[in-house]
């Protein structure tokens, strides 16, 4: 097998199909290109998994996220292959290509991508999962992220890691997003700092506790998931099991922004702490609170993400108000109309943005708030892609 650092010769880095029908697990390593442990690890784990084929039900298929930027060590050329994944891009993209229209670098690659995740779906025997791995520019512990839903919960709960919700939802155009929206269960997961030899090791065990909680296997019937759960719960260490993004600070290159050094991708800072430097000046923790992968590249629009602990009641409530439905009658409150067009979404007028705490509404799944004039807009993700 080639050394875990050798890159891809094409998009497909591997598969391993069980002889049982059974649920597909997709994985991309390398949306972006500087962050190339994901490649080594699905590497290690489509070996495992080869090694014990007659125990293995459905399909995992390792893919290749933006080959080009990965054979520059570069995060993007002409645009970041994570923020361009929602349904009007996406037709755009394939408009364009049918048309003989310009595609640059990115858009070649998106659309390679595209397909081959189709293909993986249309192939499958069962549910059908996605996992996208990352590093981070800043030293720091794994963790795991997802778009808030029951589904993507319990998926991503069986990883020993934290779990930050809300920072899918931050964003636009994320990977894992969109193929929610296609029918798929996903996470995605910060594996550590991109050139650590220990991230390919913790990469490697989410995917393979990942491929478990799938459904890939029975629980337990490998040796090896015991010690990829022993690492990943050494890895947490005494950080919280679960945080939630508060805000982001978006930067643009004319900001000079400067993280001040020091924090880790999750780090607790203090109310008042020096965050970073900006021409607009000082950046301070507004409380006690998580700094969530401050920015220590030269690419990137995200200076960092701040966040705090959520307990276990909170939790438990959130999961409850769920399974009762409760949001159907979110737009019965004064000031709250849902989108006609698109049922996972509130509209939230100004008078009534000083009535509700955006608590209430992130409790139901409502985390991705925009503005938009004198208005709030809400969504959730679908817990089906039917819904």
């Amino acid at each position: 097998m080639s050394d875990v650092h050798d890159l891809p010769e094409g998009r497909e880095i591997g598969r391993v199909v069980g002889d049982a029908a059974g649920p597909t697990l997709i994985v991309v390593a390398g949306i972006h290109g500087n962050e190339r442990a994901g490649v080594g690890a699905a590497r290690r784990v489509l070996a495992t998994l080869a090694r014990r084929q007659g125990r293995v039900m459905g399909e995992l298929v390792a893919l290749a996220g933006n080959l080009g930027a990965m054979r520059l060590g570069v995060r993007y050329r002409e645009r970041d292959m994570n923020r361009v994944w929602t349904k009007d891009r996406v037709a755009d993209l394939e408009s364009r290509a049918r048309s003989g229209g310009a595609l640059d670098a990115e858009d070649r690659e998106q659309l390679e991508l595209l397909d081959a995740v189709r293909a993986a779906i249309a192939r499958a025997r069962g549910p059908v999962y996605l996992v996208d791995l990352h590093t981070t520019s800043a030293h720091g512990l794994p963790f795991i992220l997802f778009g808030d839903t029951l589904k993507q919960r319990k998926f991503a709960s069986a990883i020993p890691l934290p779990l930050v919700i809300g920072l899918e939802e931050q964003v636009d155009g994320v990977l894992t997003a969109f193929f929610t929206t296609q029918g798929c269960v996903t996470f995605g997961v910060e594996g550590g700092q991109h050139d650590d030899p220990g991230s390919v090791d913790n990469l490697e065990a989410v995917v393979l506790l990942g491929a478990e909680s799938a459904g890939l296997f029975g629980s337990g019937l490998l040796t090896e998931t015991g010690a990829a759960h022993a690492l990943l719960e050494r890895r947490r260490g005494d950080l919280p099991r679960v945080m939630e993004v508060v805000s982001r600070h978006a930067i643009t290159a004319a900001d000079a922004f400067v993280m001040e050094p020091g924090f880790m991708n999750l780090a607790r800072a203090r109310a008042g702490q020096l965050l970073a430097k900006s021409r607009a000046g000082e950046v301070r923790a507004p409380k006690d609170g998580m700094v969530i992968l401050p920015l220590y590249q030269g690419q990137g629009s995200d200076g960092f993400f701040w966040g705090r602990e959520v307990g276990a009641a909170r939790m438990h409530l959130s999961e409850a108000l769920r399974h009762m439905k409760v949001d159907r009658l979110l737009h019965l409150l004064p000031g709250v109309a849902r989108d006609p067009a698109r049922p996972s979404k509130l509209v939230v007028g100004e008078r009534a943005t000083r009535l509700y705490r955006l608590d209430m509404f992130h409790l139901l799944g409502y985390r991705r708030v925009r503005k938009e004039a004198e208005r709030l807009t809400l969504e959730r993700q679908l817990e089906h892609a039917a819904e």
